[in-house]
């Protein structure tokens, strides 16, 4: 095999392994809604949920930072958004949406009563979700004054 061959084998082989490499750390990318759990309804006393809740999030191979720090591989911050998500998550996330752009993992949230599925969606410094899109979401009712 001539010499050219064998380079061009080393090259192909090593791009192979940096794209599984970044496949690999892609999957290991995770964040969770870890207060309150899903499904949520019934507290000690036996009653639903009030408002406000405190909703909290983990992450996983992630780093939570500032937005003004800026579009860093690997960090960002978390959004909340309440029962939908939007059609395009290649765009920056809308003002509307609950912005956690201080770096908080945490957030209280005043809800109407009634069921409402939370979603947090993790994003670089510019707002735009990583893709694929690093999310989880929860169900929760809040119970009628």
């Amino acid at each position: 095999m001539s010499n050219t061959k064998v380079k061009l084998i080393g090259i192909f082989l090593l791009v192979t392994l940096v794209v599984f490499a970044q496949r690999a750390r892609a999957d290991e990318r995770v964040v969770k809604i870890v207060q309150p759990a899903s499904n949520a309804r019934l507290t000690s006393t036996g009653v639903e949920l009030t408002s406000p809740v405190k909703v909290c999030m983990e992450v996983q191979g992630l780093v939570v930072e500032k937005a003004g720090n800026g579009v860093n591989e690997g960090k960002g911050h978390h959004h909340l958004l309440l029962n939908s998500l939007p059609a395009d998550l290649s765009q920056p996330l809308a003002k509307e949406e609950i912005h956690m752009g201080d770096g908080s993992k945490c957030r209280d949230l005043e809800l109407s009563p009634g069921r409402h599925v939370i979603y947090t969606v993790f994003a670089y410094g510019n707002h735009v979700p990583y893709d694929p899109t690093i999310t989880d979401q929860i169900i929760i009712t809040i119970r009628k004054d």
